[in-house]
């Protein structure tokens, strides 16, 4: 099994490893990494470490089996080319996940999603820990 999830993954912290290391029970590990850009476009404001910092940090873990940039232009196109079984999505992502059933079968891809609970997110998320 193929697993993708996709994220910004800024302030590397005990959430995110939660969130990674219950996705990779599900398969192989492919994490895409927002662009520094697409974090600007969505959240507005650029992450504190650059894109090139936060792929070589997930590069890192022994659970994750392959890292990938989103696609500046296109950003399902991605999941396309990794054609996955299942994506797993953490409990607040909100960003291009609304219609991803939708957009999923326009572009002919049958994916499994699967929505986790967080870590103990009163302390581990990336805009408290940025205070």
């Amino acid at each position: 099994m193929k697993v993708l999830v996709f994220g910004t993954f800024d302030i590397f912290h005990k959430g995110h490893e939660y969130f990674l290391s219950e996705a990779a029970k599900h398969g192989s590990l492919n994490v895409v990494v927002a662009r520094d850009l697409t974090t600007y476009e969505v959240k507005g404001r650029f992450p504190k470490n650059d894109q090139l910092n936060r792929v070589s940090v997930l590069k890192g873990l022994s659970y994750v089996d392959e890292v990938h940039l989103g696609n500046e232009g296109d950003k399902y196109k991605i999941i396309e080319e990794i054609n996955p079984n299942i994506i797993c999505l953490g409990y607040d992502q909100n960003s291009f996940t609304e219609g991803l059933n939708e957009e999923l079968k326009k572009r002919g891809l049958n994916v499994e999603i699967k929505t986790f609970d967080g870590f103990q997110t009163d302390i581990f998320k990336s805009s408290k820990l940025r205070e």
